[in-house]
């Protein structure tokens, strides 16, 4: 991946979901202007089935590591008076989400404390900007990791990458890639909670690749290759 970029950067290979190693990362590359928290991931199912240790793990991931970092980052930042943070939440963290119960929780974090930081940096005048990026479908490996297919076209990774980063240096605030998620976005904010939990489940449903015409196809395929 390194060969591939046209500048000249430095990889660190952490695994975030360990605390030790968000000090660490931070510890040796602590002067920097831009902080960018995306790691993270997801699971599909009912509450009750869901692998409790892939849970605690993506809680640590989406959740702690963010936390960490945002604050470690920030400290350093309002020294200087500058510098931007983004983190990476989804258009999931602005609803509760039956089947991706932990998921939906964790991205809900993410923007509240994102939120939450933004007005303590206005009330103090800071110059310090935080963003947070809430996308819908993005086509990346996170499908494969959460077991699920989604319905909606994903975006391209480089389209958000590249909105996220343009709206970052505008100072938005909460920053929404697509027009049919900032519909969905808008939506949201009108409809009564307990619809917009009706409509989460379905929504998620759909998500289930155990359950999908195609994926039933894929494995009926393999079983004839045998």
């Amino acid at each position: 991946m390194k060969n591939e970029l046209k500048t000249n950067v430095k990889i660190e290979n952490l695994d975030l979901s360990n605390p030790e190693n968000c000090t660490r990362l931070f510890k040796t590359n602590n002067d920097i202007d831009i902080l960018i928290n995306n790691a993270g991931f997801g699971d599909f199912g009912t509450f009750d089935k869901t692998d409790l240790n892939k849970e605690l793990s993506m809680i640590d991931t989406n959740i702690k590591a963010t936390h960490i970092l945002s604050k470690l980052y920030l400290q350093d930042m309002k020294r200087k008076n500058s510098g931007y943070i983004l983190n990476v939440a989804s258009i999931a963290g602005f609803i509760s989400g039956p089947l991706m119960a932990t998921y939906y929780a964790t991205k809900n974090y993410v923007v509240s404390l994102s939120k939450a930081i933004q007005k303590e940096l206005k009330k103090e005048g800071s110059k310090v900007q935080v963003s947070v990026l809430c996308p819908g479908p993005v086509n990346t490996n996170f499908d494969n990791v959460a077991n699920v297919r989604f319905s909606l076209k994903g975006l391209s990774s480089q389209y958000v990458a590249q909105y996220a980063i343009d709206q970052m240096f505008k100072n938005k605030k909460v920053i929404i890639p697509g027009k049919m998620m900032k519909i969905i976005y808008a939506g949201n904010k009108l409809a009564p909670a307990c619809l917009s939990l009706e409509i989460a489940y379905h929504s998620q449903k759909r998500k289930n690749q155990t359950t999908s015409p195609s994926f039933k196809n894929n494995q009926e395929t393999e079983r004839n290759k045998k």
